[in-house]
């Protein structure tokens, strides 16, 4: 019997707001407002996710076994600006390094499609 979580193929393509939360995870472990911040800023502002559409995203990445949860190390600053709330982080997980690079390489694979059609109605 194959494990359920070997095939992504289901998973591809990503909507550009997915591919931009794994693509900052991919960075390492990060809290929900840090990946909100950093979507952002790599989409060039393209992106902006509202809390409520952030947080549905990261629970169906972890459903989808994507992402998992992980316990934030406790600093003084965290602690002060969330007194007896410490924060959610996030990192990936195997398989959705797996699903990024897999995305990364179809939308290679689309650029480089169009790049030769381009060319080639150009007459180039």
């Amino acid at each position: 019997m194959t494990n359920p979580t070997d095939d992504i193929s289901d998973l591809i393509p990503l909507r550009e707001p997915t591919f931009f939360i794994l693509l900052s995870l991919a960075e390492g472990e990060k809290h929900g407002y840090a990946i909100m911040r950093d979507v952002s800023a790599i989409s060039q502002e393209r992106v902006s996710l509202s809390t409520g559409t952030l947080y549905e995203a990261l629970a169906r990445l972890l459903d989808q076994a994507l992402i998992e949860r992980v316990a934030e190390a406790s600093n003084i600053a965290q602690e002060e600006s969330h007194p007896g709330r410490p924060r959610k982080a996030y990192r990936l997980t195997a398989r959705g390094e797996r699903v990024v690079a897999a995305e990364l390489t179809r939308l290679q694979t689309l650029v480089s499609v169009a790049q030769r059609q381009l060319s080639g109605a150009t007459g180039g």
